[in-house]
């Protein structure tokens, strides 16, 4: 099965971001105020910015609704621009092809585990790592060893995935939601240890790529355990972001909770 083209990627990397994005070779343009170089630091804090203002976050939704189906308010993080970004990425410095991983030949039921919870490898979809090693102060335990194992390493966190999709319901972000059980959980960013769970945000919110094939995409992060809470909805992880707190502090939460380190695609 051939690989996925990296032009695909970049459309997947527009349909996580909202924005359209474009190989730094390319160059920069003369007249557009909007663009802006993409870069690992400053990925995540582009794709949970929405690319446009969103209302201001009730306390719950009037209403029960399981997550699924709740119109989650989006969590408005470092800023929104009413105008749509144009992004510019250095794809040797943004990428790692050295981990890039093509699950969609395999199956397997085998257990195995990251940061000492199950993890079940994404069968059926092709990875593109992100070039992560050193980016962090804090080193590259949260990484784990590299190769195929079964088992955690030491300092390593936990595998999340997290849905998105072009028309700005940025996956499982939201402010709170209420569930059947009529529990409020709070304002953060959500993500799941369940790749199926996940996929469900991006049902109708698929990519259409040039090539004429449609295409989903996720994130693959890594989760700090000390800051991720356990939500009573089951495989719903949250990491708090409280209330009034200022854009940078947001940001320092975010990036110290939650660190994307791989895009997977699935042709649909």
């Amino acid at each position: 099965m051939p690989a996925i083209d990296r032009a695909v990627l970049l459309e997947a990397i527009s349909a996580l971001t909202g924005s359209a994005v474009r190989p730094l070779a390319e160059g920069r343009g003369e007249h557009s105020p909007h663009e802006e170089e993409l870069t690992i630091t400053n990925f995540l804090p582009t794709v949970f910015s929405p690319s446009s203002s969103a209302d201001p976050p009730s306390p719950c939704p009037a209403s029960p609704a399981l997550p699924e189906e709740a119109a989650l308010s989006e969590l408005s993080l470092w800023g929104a621009s009413a105008s749509m970004k144009e992004l510019l990425v250095d794809m040797e410095n943004f990428l790692d092809p050295l981990y890039d991983y093509d699950f969609r030949c395999g199956s397997g039921s085998s257990e195995c585990s990251r940061g000492g919870e199950p993890y079940t490898r994404p069968w059926g979809w092709y990875r593109f790592a992100l070039k992560v090693l050193d980016k962090y102060p804090d080193g590259n335990a949260w990484l784990g060893s590299y190769g195929w194992r079964s088992q955690s390493s030491p300092g390593e966190w936990p595998v999340s995935f997290h849905g998105t999709s072009i028309e700005g319901a940025r996956g499982i972000t939201g402010s709170h939601y209420k569930t059947d059980d009529g529990q409020c959980y709070g304002r953060g960013i959500y993500s799941t240890p369940n790749i199926d769970i996940a996929e469900g945000y991006t049902m109708f919110k698929e990519f259409r790529s040039k090539n004429g094939r449609t295409y989903e995409v996720i994130m693959q992060n890594r989760i700090n355990p000390k800051k991720r809470v356990i939500t009573g909805k089951e495989d719903y992880w949250l990491i708090p972001v409280p209330e009034g707190s200022s854009a940078e502090q947001e940001k320092q939460v975010v990036e110290a909770s939650i660190r994307p380190y791989g895009i997977l695609i699935k042709e649909v």
